[in-house]
């Protein structure tokens, strides 16, 4: 069984965010690119522990993206993985990645399709849904554990109150979070090895984008606090009804 493993390049947790041309463009000066932590440290790494253990054959990497996204398809192939495929086009739009990578995964045959339960610069958290549904493929999302027992995968997830266990039949598209595995980091035989495996640009197909972004706007600045006595209690239920409007 061949697994796929969708990545995507985000900004680092500890980037200095800011905007440019008229706060329409995330401005990228100075910005490390990381591989999404949730798809590297669980879909991937889980994906790389199915292959140790034998129940996978090939586990390859996907990313929609242009050429400046290989140093960190590179870094993920460093972890393990067998090739990459990165298809040329950029698009923040999520159909636009899902309909992209479904176009080239359709006919190659993959048993998982393993991403990442969202991306850390956009949060949507569709990207696996709308996979699931263009490859007409079973999905479950926000996964923590993952085995597979021939033709059988068996997944829990956090619900309201518990935990959820599904078995679902393969292929199948799975969303991961915490849970599924442990992070791990490139040695340097795999630093030197990924400098060769395959890295294969496929061009895009042309999806459409269904959405644009119109602009972006940073959070309001964090005021001061205002502190109250315990003999203030009616200032209190005041400033909470009148200033704060929570109440």
């Amino acid at each position: 069984m061949k697994i796929l493993v969708c990545t995507s390049q985000v900004p680092d947790t500890t980037s200095k965010v800011a905007f440019s041309d008229n706060n329409t463009k995330f401005n990228t000066a100075g910005v490390t690119m990381i591989i999404n932590p949730y798809d590297e440290w669980y879909a991937l790494v889980r994906a790389l522990e199915l292959k140790e253990s034998g129940i996978a054959t090939a586990v390859h990497l996907i990313t929609v993206g242009k050429a400046d996204n290989e140093p960190v398809i590179r870094k993920a192939l460093a972890l393990g993985g067998d090739e990459a495929i990165r298809i040329d086009t950029d698009s923040n739009d999520p159909y636009v990645v899902a309909a992209e990578i479904a176009n080239y995964a359709k006919n190659e045959g993959y048993g998982l399709v393993l991403c990442g339960k969202e991306s850390i610069d956009y949060n949507n958290g569709i990207v696996g849904g709308m996979l699931a549904e263009l490859l007409d493929m079973d999905y479950v999302g926000f996964a923590a554990t993952l085995n597979v027992n021939g033709n059988i995968a068996t997944i829990a997830r956090e619900i309201e109150g518990g935990e959820e266990v599904v078995n679902v039949n393969i292929p199948l598209v799975v969303s991961c979070q915490k849970g599924m595995a442990e992070a791990r980091i490139p040695n340097m035989r795999g630093i030197m090895a990924a400098r060769t495996k395959p890295l294969k640009v496929v061009a895009a197909s042309g999806v459409a984008a269904l959405t644009t972004i119109e602009f972006y706007d940073m959070p309001p600045a964090k005021t001061g606090v205002k502190l109250f006595t315990a003999d203030q209690l009616d200032e209190l239920v005041s400033a909470l009804h009148n200033e704060a409007k929570v109440i």
